[in-house]
């Protein structure tokens, strides 16, 4: 027979599986279960910090993860440690990242699965559960590109899927027809919050009808229908690209981390799946079958038993990490070596628009796989132009309509630096970054430093005020992002700089978020070159040199104080039109500020928490002594930005900038 009931109620068809697939199955199930065991009893010692627990919960990350190929990427999440056992990772370099050593995967930055690893083909999660689901999409848009007839997996809660992230990336996926396997461990509990309480379908499988998505439900403490089902699954994938919804009916036995219990589960709940234990059934069967004796039981698991201590005793014996600055601050970027290129002088007068539309152009043209991604910017060609043209130059895969969801796209872009693909991202407006504001600061910027995996993503940011579009579509958001480590943030005021930015900032590996202010698309002309050239990162432009005060700013900044000088000729002022802000040029504000005396900083945003606080302040620390007036600010209101023109006029800082800058000089 193929068909056997087990002891304890699990009913096991191996029809077409030999007797070495089928203890394979149990030793890999075996080995996270005694690895679990062990890493308990040192919780209880003090020397880990914290587990979050997937005893019961083998048969799914064992079972996926031996029907996926090698090298086909995995997404796993808290209680996966089946999968990077199955993916035979050294488990001393485990033990290592549980206990911040240095061996480990995140050099102590990052705790328990918070991590990823190229070489086995696995991408950590975050606390922030949802990202990497539209992560998955990414990696499973640069397979489809490629032709690579692969499957991404990636894992998450039922709890996970009462995210946003869920929704968007399911939609993506479905919409592009992506490669993806969703596996949704429906374990019974959120933490303590119980499934009546997360969602009101009969099953979390229902929610693909809504997406056009295949779905399937499977039992996941049965290893042989998981590893079974799942393998004929990703083989029509491989096939036939399309995502697939799959709910596994499982079970945590212990707490959402060891801290929390369980004292909220029904004993006789608990009680129930306890008899449903994957490995104990499957273990079981096997003797049941004649496929495994007492004395072979006892071999494997002292073999396990021995791996496992060996392990840790590399582990517990590798040094502390030791702090090291350099070390840290080096990490948060990839490494970038700026590549000049230049250009012949045959150039044209055009507009900033225009030129970021040629940067982009020929950007497309320099990196072949580069894709750009954003709402209504393939055959419409944007909402202010910029890709006009571009579908007809790259086609629909590289330039693609998104639906409406941030979030997703900025975690697809991501997804697609993992598997080595540029990306541009268009913010219809810079306004809507907020709709994914996570994936931007936790993952993009934080993957390098963690990981060491790069997010080769460049996010364009429509911007700013005086085009009368209200609080939603005129802010100046870049302070959201100086302040975050591993971000760039670029911000040019002229066609010439924007043009040779945008290219610098498309080769450059780390993410980028390039500001393009939508006062200045279409007033602002220039000579610009008609090759393709770059420009560096953290040069400021000096657009005038004075005697009197430093003048420091930046985008639409930089066109109000040149207009303010202009109508004052008798003022002799360094304008420093920043260009970067991060990076800074702090060696031309402070060789500027030294020989002036005097500095003043104007932007767009409003004051409190604006880049130009942290100017003033690099200021005061390294230049108090040449100074001969306290550091001037000058920005917009203390308030949303208004819609009708007079209001608009009182809260920009352009019409109070005159009066404080004579006040400076006045001092």
């Amino acid at each position: 027979m193929s068909k056997t009931m087990s002891l304890f109620n699990i009913d096991y068809n191996i029809k077409g599986l030999d007797e070495s697939r089928l203890i394979e199955l149990y030793k890999n199930m075996l080995k996270p279960r005694m690895i679990e065991e062990k890493m308990l009893i040192l919780l209880r010692q003090g020397k880990i910090s914290k587990w979050f627990s997937g005893i019961g919960q083998e048969a799914i990350s064992v079972g996926v993860t031996m029907a996926m190929d090698k090298n086909e990427y995995m997404l796993p999440m808290h209680r996966n440690l089946g999968v990077f056992t199955t993916r035979e990772i050294p488990l001393h370099r485990l033990f290592a990242q549980w206990q911040g050593k240095a061996s480990g995967f995140t050099k102590g930055r990052d705790r328990s699965f918070h991590f990823g690893t190229q070489e086995y083909k696995i991408v950590g999660m975050i606390s922030h559960l949802g990202p990497q689901l539209g992560v998955a999409d990414g990696i499973a848009l640069a397979s489809k590109l490629k032709s690579k007839n692969e499957v991404t997996a990636v894992f998450t809660g039922e709890g996970g899927t009462s995210e946003g992230d869920f929704h968007e990336a399911l939609n993506v996926a479905s919409v592009w027809g992506l490669p993806v396997m969703f596996c949704v461990e429906n374990n019974g509990y959120g933490l303590s919050t119980p499934t009546n309480e997360q969602y009101n379908c009969k099953d979390i499988a229902d929610r693909a009808i809504g997406y056009g998505m295949e779905s399937h439900i499977i039992d996941g403490n049965n290893i042989i229908e998981v590893y079974t089902r799942v393998n004929e699954i990703a083989e029509s994938i491989r096939e036939t690209p399309r995502p697939v919804l799959l709910e596994f009916k499982t079970f945590r036995m212990r707490g959402h981390e060891e801290a929390s219990g369980t004292k909220y589960v029904p004993q006789d709940l608990m009680d129930s799946w306890a008899k449903k234990d994957p490995v104990v059934n499957f273990q079981s069967f096997l003797k049941e079958k004649g496929l495994l004796t007492d004395t072979e039981e006892v071999s494997i698991k002292e073999n396990i038993l021995k791996e496992i201590n060996d392990n840790l005793d590399i582990a517990y014996n590798e040094e502390a990490i030791i702090p090291n600055k350099t070390n840290e601050l080096n990490d948060v970027y990839q490494s970038f070596v700026y590549e000049e290129f230049n250009f012949n002088y045959e150039a044209k007068e055009i507009r900033l628009i225009d030129a970021i539309s040629d940067g982009l152009k020929q950007s497309m043209q320099q990196h072949n796989d580069l894709v750009i991604m954003g709402q209504d910017i393939a055959e419409y060609g944007g909402v202010f132009k910029i890709t006009d043209g571009f579908v007809e130059a790259f086609g629909k895969d590289r330039v693609r309509n998104t639906p409406i969801c941030e979030s997703a796209i900025v975690e697809t872009a991501m997804g697609l630096s993992i598997a080595g693909v540029k990306s541009v991202v268009e913010m219809q407006f810079a306004d809507f970054v907020t709709s994914g504001f996570n994936p931007v600061v936790n993952y993009l910027a934080k993957s390098h430093y963690r990981w060491n995996q790069n997010a080769d993503v460049v996010l364009r940011m429509p911007c700013g005020g005086g085009v009368a579009a209200g609080p939603f579509h005129s802010q100046t958001n870049e302070a959201w992002f100086t302040k975050t480590p591993g971000l760039k943030v670029v911000y040019p005021a002229f066609p010439f700089d924007a043009k040779g930015l945008l290219a610098t900032a498309i080769n450059d590996p780390n993410p980028v978020l390039f500001f393009e202010h939508k006062g200045l698309y279409r007033s602002i002309r220039q000579e610009v070159p008609a090759d393709y050239y770059t420009l560096p990162f953290g040069k400021a432009s000096i657009l005038k040199e004075g005697e009197d005060v430093t003048i420091i700013a930046y985008g639409a900044a930089v066109h109000w104080a040149l207009e303010t000088l202009e109508q004052n000729p008798t003022i002799n002022a360094d304008v420093l039109d920043l260009r970067t802000l991060q990076p800074l040029d702090t060696d031309a504000i402070y060789a500027s500020v030294k020989k002036t005396g005097r500095a003043i900083i104007l932007h767009e945003d409003s004051l409190f928490g604006g880049i130009a606080s942290d100017i003033s302040a690099l200021i005061m620390e390294q230049c108090f002594e040449y100074l001969d007036a306290p550091v001037k600010r000058v920005a917009s209101m203390e308030t949303p930005i208004p819609f009708i023109n007079q209001l608009e006029e009182q809260y920009l800082a352009k019409g109070r900038f005159e009066t404080d800058l004579k006040d400076l000089l006045a001092y």
